[in-house]
């Protein structure tokens, strides 16, 4: 990571189109909020692509009454298919040279696409990003996620990638301004969940540098009926599953284009598979789901790697211990405690 002196761009003044993709689904109370906040960006260059996914709640409607009051908003309407099928058509029709991304329920300050433009033009890199939080339902702000940097701050490929492996780098697309030509071979995958880790992942590994500056510029509205979110213990989301293929994944780009940060790739899938085991339901831990079977394997077989690691907490390693050892017990255990 470093900490950038104040060098000028060598890049004459320009005014790019932005285009913001914002997937759109059954969202009708909150989507004018949004929109509201990419329209009165400070910067003006900017075209808003509403892809509806098929909503039923009159969501529909609303995109086209938007498209109609606001010239510089185009709106498509498809079959109903998950965010990335309809990020992925808005990447296809989008017209700027640069991409953002919004979700539906979400909103961003004004300045956003004007510091991160900044920032691009400024680092001459491909990727910028802002800082972000998550506001709850009662309009109070929550712990942030992701700790901002002070100051501008470059991160080179390996660098970013070391911040994903320690859950410390934000991997989201929507608080980052990526030059459109970074998708030409790439598209958001489809039918999953962490999909923004899977591209932006196969985005570093082409050494693109990311610039991350300071300021909040996203705001994540914290539903507490969002899927990933609900506290029925019975339910329990994909993307448990998914982060679980993407440490696989990430793991093979470490081994091929990162070989230093294998320690850390054996940490990332560590923790990826304790965040499964500390949610799946009790119920399905059992030997008869396969892919359950096969995670408590890989515990037992990295024992040691859990025990060594220099980038595991204790507690970390107390619980993978013991999950590799006694899963049903622990989790019981683990659930009474959460309960008291």
């Amino acid at each position: 990571m470093k900490e950038l002196e104040q060098n000028p761009s060598t890049l004459e003044k320009q005014n790019p189109l932005i285009s913001v993709i914002v997937p759109v689904y059954n969202i009708i109370e909150y989507l004018e909020r949004c929109v509201s906040s990419v329209l009165n960006q400070t910067y003006k260059n900017i075209e808003i692509l509403l892809v509806d996914d098929g909503s039923t709640d009159g969501t529909d409607i609303l995109c086209d009454k938007l498209g109609e009051q606001n010239n510089n908003i185009r709106v498509f309407h498809k079959e109903n298919g998950g965010s990335s099928s309809a990020r992925n058509l808005g990447i296809e029709k989008a017209n700027g040279e640069y991409l953002g991304f919004v979700d539906s329920d979400d909103y961003i300050e004004p300045e956003m696409y004007e510091l991160l433009m900044q920032a691009l033009v400024k680092y001459q890199v491909n990727i910028a990003q802002a800082a972000r939080d998550e506001i709850s339902e009662d309009g109070s702000k929550r712990s942030d996620v992701c700790v901002p940097p002070h100051e501008d701050t470059l991160y080179e490929d390996a660098q970013f990638m070391k911040e994903l492996l320690l859950h410390k780098g934000d991997c989201s697309f929507c608080t980052k301004l990526i030059k459109k030509e970074l998708f030409l071979n790439k598209k958001f995958p489809e039918g999953v969940l962490n999909e923004d880790f899977y591209l932006l992942v196969h985005m570093l590994i082409e050494n693109e540098s990311i610039i991350s500056i300071p300021q909040t510029g996203y705001h994540v509205f914290y539903k507490s009926d969002s899927n990933t979110r609900k506290s029925d213990p019975e339910n329990f989301s994909r993307i448990f599953r998914d982060i679980i293929d993407n440490a696989d994944m990430v793991s093979d780009l470490v081994n091929r284009f990162y070989p230093e940060l294998i320690p850390l790739s054996i940490r990332f899938g560590l923790f990826q598979r304790l965040d499964y085991m500390l949610h799946i339901p009790i119920s399905k831990m059992n030997f008869k789901n396969l892919f359950y079977r096969n995670q408590v394997l890989y515990l037992r077989r990295h024992l040691w790697d859990s025990i060594t690691s220099n980038y595991l907490t204790r507690k970390n390693k107390c619980y993978l211990l013991l999950l590799s050892l006694a899963p049903k017990t622990v989790r019981k255990v683990h659930q009474m405690l959460k309960k008291g």
